[in-house]
């Protein structure tokens, strides 16, 4: 039986107040549609002759919402083309053509009021003496909403042979109907091509053909499609972020598409990705009583815009309010999917910033805007070239692009200047080096070992620098004394560090005017010099620092200078740098400094080992390997570093000392340690060393340039870390630890679990101790199996007992940590991990007591290695040796202050190897 709560929902006839109820159902409207007609036309009495309707009637009220819907729109659609008067633009779909939902019902209804209707309001069927239309009630297909001009366009079309002139009149044509911007459609039809193929030649071509469409049909809307296709807003030293969390989207989910609480989370479970779940979810919306407004390039980019901008008392509802919009505009599945995926600011399309920059390269040098005067080449002319011929002409637009935005790294100074001028050599003049602007920074290439490196560098000078374990700073310094303060993603800290902004003018020396410096913030002890590691660091407040409140002291080690006096410096070799960083700088101690440094060659080798214990002992991450000079190409040795190279005279070769060979037999990984091998073995070929893959047809080495690269990753400067090192060489320790639960993946690994949260034994209380949570070493297959061996759909043993999983957490465990797991693993694996280093953590509890009172031990930059399949959960790590572990790690002696750190990554505590190891595409 129904409760009186559930009376009142259903009952057509009760009053409800607009205020407390924002959405009505069918049944709402035609009830209301039913009544006013009663009042207006009251009914006779019954008669034969009108006996009929009301039996009619009572069928109608047995109708379900969809059936009275159809029904209804028949009659009315009857009435409109009976009418003097049709309006043939507003009419709709017969509804033979209409696809029948498999719910059978309505999901969402919107009504569009009149001027002369009221809000809410649905208006009786049409007369023959009104314009026929205006408001009729009508019924769209969601699926049939799509656009269909942008559809068809072939994008992923060659460049050569797509002729953007054969479709940007019937996309003009489509857009007028919309104020005359592009539509968001076709850049969805670009991202849906994108997504849908691994192949890096289709995925530029696809993007070179939608930007050439831009160009040449709506380039105003190129510069707001490029932000939308990077994934951003705004560059990142610009501070915009959309603030939105995941129960905004949710929220907008479950009112334009008709969810409730458990069906979006069994979607989100079944499909990882939020996008795909608004796909789905949009499936749903079958039905609506109002075609959506197509949304434009240039709408959702100032809706995001808006979004970002807005704050204050209220502001969560406004941009709740923009969320809804943007998904009840969204025509499809698609264009669903990718706005939700735009607001999440994870796209996943496959085109990173590099691939985006390639693409503009080659658009404008096949397309220029109307009323442009810069020359373009003629495809062709093009299509007649040979591969490499055609290849050299588009690395020298590409080059010239790549090389503005890595000095200038903003779309809304580089893309109007492209459609000025297009690709050429002024791009780098108007586009160029800026003063309170961040350059992306040069990058260090990475070998696992000292031989390695030795081996690479084989007859030429390098300098080798400690490398701190602090954070990456570019300072901005102008004539009038401005400072800015970047961080090596490019976001802006000046205000993070008020005390080194205070500090520059005291080592700005007499002739420095204007520079741009870059060197390694680090905490230290003022009073000894003692270096304190980079958890240190993070503890200091991010915003609105004063100078007196600072109670995390920094000293800042410079390293490389790239701008000096309104000239830039970095066509100059990298020693000519350093001398004049030295030289026109002024040090203060336990402020400021350089880098600690030696100067060596390859025959060095136990002068630079020495060099690296000495770093590592000084709690340094390890050590960079720097060219100093500008030197032609060198013929290229052989993989092993014992072998004389005819190229390089005899006094030059790499030596055969101990040192080497004995850091070269260390890096033999134990049996059966397959990701060791592929990670510490020199002179083994594998996909993590394509800088060793030796290529039979290349006899010399590309010239090693002393140059300063932004955004460039270089064997010029090469890093060699403690954590890259083989434990053998006992650089760095292991802990064998136990999986105990895990968190769904997202994005590319929505399948499987990641990251995993593991664990160390308390031999006395018997409790598993979370210790960290792990994301690296990990491959797909592993992932795979993983997924397998802890099933949580078939978590049932022969015998009905649970498996291999909890569903909460089990009272042998001690975590509470922040996000709570989504599955807990039944103990019975024991992992080998790495890690760089052992941090105090107020978040895991593993050794709580032991080191400090109320806090617990963690793990930085976490490293799987491999399963110990000889090892027992009783014979896993424990709490008490952890602890020990990190007390030999403290005891380690300090550094002095004034001896230098280097050029240190600054990095997610457990997010390294994405951006250490991993490639910019």
């Amino acid at each position: 039986m129904s409760s009186p709560a559930k009376k009142r929902k259903l009952n057509s006839g009760a009053k409800q107040s607009f205020s407390s109820v924002p959405s009505r159902g069918l049944e709402y409207f035609f009830a209301k549609q039913k009544q006013n007609g009663a009042a207006k036309e009251p009914s006779p009495l019954p008669t034969e002759s009108n006996s009929q309707p009301t039996q009619k009637g009572r069928a109608e009220e047995q109708l379900t919402d969809e059936e009275l819907a159809r029904k209804l729109q028949a009659e009315w659609d009857a009435e409109a083309r009976a009418s003097t008067t049709p309006r043939r633009e507003n009419s709709v779909r017969p509804q033979d053509d209409l696809p029948v939902p498999a719910t059978g019902s309505v999901d969402t209804v919107t009504v569009e009021p009149t001027k002369e209707s009221k809000p809410q309001t649905v208006t009786s069927p049409p007369k023959a003496d009104l314009p026929k239309g205006k408001n009729t009630l009508s019924l769209s297909s969601a699926a049939a909403t799509e656009d269909q001009a942008s559809a068809s366009i072939p994008l992923d079309e060659s460049p050569l042979t797509f002729d953007p002139s054969k479709y940007i009149p019937r996309l003009q044509e489509s857009w007028a109907n919309d104020g005359g911007d592009a539509s968001y459609a076709l850049l969805t039809r670009c991202f849906v091509l994108v997504s849908g193929t691994s192949s890096r030649i289709k995925i530029i071509d696809t993007l070179v053909n939608c930007v050439r469409l831009l160009i040449e049909g709506d380039p105003s809307s190129l510069l707001p499609a490029v932000w939308l296709a990077t994934n951003a807003i705004s560059p990142p030293y610009v501070s915009m972020e959309l603030g939105l969390g995941g129960s905004a989207i949710s929220k907008a989910l479950k009112q334009v598409c008709g969810l409730d609480n458990r069906s979006l989370k069994i979607l989100y479970d079944r499909l990882g990705d939020p996008g795909d779940v608004a796909f789905e979810a949009k499936k749903k919306q079958s039905f609506t009583l109002r075609k959506p407004k197509p949304l434009t390039i240039k709408g959702v980019f100032q809706s995001l815009v808006k979004i970002a901008k807005t704050q204050g008392q209220g502001s969560g509802d406004v941009k709740q309010r923009i969320v809804d919009k943007l998904l009840q505009d969204a025509r499809g599945g698609e264009e669903s999917r990718y706005v939700v995926r735009t607001l999440c600011q994870h796209l996943r399309i496959g085109a990173v910033k590099t691939t985006m920059l390639i693409a503009l390269a080659r658009a404008f040098l096949l397309s220029k805007p109307p009323g442009a005067d810069f020359p373009t080449k003629d495809t062709n002319q093009l299509a007649k070239q040979k591969k490499e011929e055609l290849a050299e002409i588009y690395l020298k637009a590409e080059e010239i692009v790549k090389a503005s935005f890595a000095r200038h790294p903003d779309y809304n100074d580089l893309v109007p200047v492209l459609l000025d001028i297009g690709v050429c050599e002024d791009l780098l003049v108007r586009c160029g080096l800026t003063l309170h602007i961040p350059l992306r920074p040069m990058l260090g290439g990475i070998t696992r070992d000292l031989s390695e490196m030795l081996t690479r560098l084989q007859g030429r000078d390098f300098a080798c620098e400690y490398k701190y374990d602090g954070q990456r700073a570019q300072i901005h310094c102008d004539e009038k004394g401005v400072v800015s303060i970047f961080s090596r993603h490019l976001e802006l800290m000046t205000d993070k560090y008020p005390d080194l902004v205070a500090l520059v003018p005291k080592i700005r020396g007499d002739d420095v005017q204007s520079f741009i410096m870059e060197g390694e913030v680090v905490a230290v002890d003022r009073a000894t010099g003692e270096l304190k590691n980079f958890q240190t660091l993070t503890n200091r407040a991010r915003k609105d620092v004063a100078i007196g409140s600072i109670t995390i002291d920094v000293c800042l080690f410079a390293f490389d200078l790239m701008y000096l006096n309104g000239q830039s410096l970095l066509d100059r070799s990298f020693r000519e740098r350093r001398d004049m960083l030295r030289s026109l700088f002024v040090e203060i101690s336990h402020h400021f400094t350089w880098v600690k440094s030696i100067d060596a060659t390859s025959q060095d080798s136990e002068t630079v080992l020495e060099f690296f214990k000495s770093a590592v002992d000084s709690k340094c991450e390890g050590i960079m390997v720097k060219i100093l000079d500008n030197l032609p190409e060198l013929a290229a040795p052989d993989d092993t570093a014992n072998t004389a190279d005819p190229g390089i005279p005899e006094e030059q070769q790499l030596p055969t000392s101990d040192a080497v060979t004995v850091l070269a037999a260390s890096k033999k990984p134990s049996k059966g340690n397959t990701t060791a091998r592929a990670k510490y073995n020199p002179t083994e070929t594998t996909p993590d060393t394509p800088i060793l893959e030796k290529k039979p047809s290349s006899s010399r080495r590309k010239p090693l340039l002393a140059t300063y690269e932004p955004d460039k990753r270089l064997d010029s400067w090469l890093k060699v870390k403690k954590d890259y090192i083989g434990t053998s060489a006992g650089f760095s320790d292991t802990l064998d630890l136990i999986p105990i639960a895990a968190w769904h993946g997202s994005g590319r690994k929505a399948k499987w679990w990641s990251p995993i949260l593991l664990a160390v034994r308390n031999e006395e209380t018997g409790l598993l101790e979370a210790v960290c949570k792990c994301m690296s070493g990990f491959t797909d297959a592993f992932y795979k199996a993983n997924r397998e061996f802890y099933d949580k759909d078939g978590s049932f043993s022969d015998d009905g007992e649970p498996r291999n999983v909890h569903a909460t957490k089990p009272g042998f465990v001690e975590y509470s940590g922040g996000g709570h797991p989504d599955v807990w693993f039944e103990p019975q694996e024991v992992w080998e991990v790495a890690f760089a280093d052992i941090t105090i953590s107020p978040t895991y509890t593993a050794a709580i007591g032991l080191v400090r009172e109320d806090k617990g031990l963690s793990l930085r930059f976490p490293r799987f290695l491999r399963k110990r399949e000889d090892k027992g959960v009783e014979e896993a790590s424990t709490s008490e040796f952890l602890a020990g572990l990190w007390r030999k790690q403290e005891a380690k002696a300090p550094a002095p202050l004034v001896e230098g750190g280097g050029d240190v990554v600054e990095v997610e505590l457990e997010n390294e190897d994405e951006d250490e190891i991993g490639n910019e595409e």
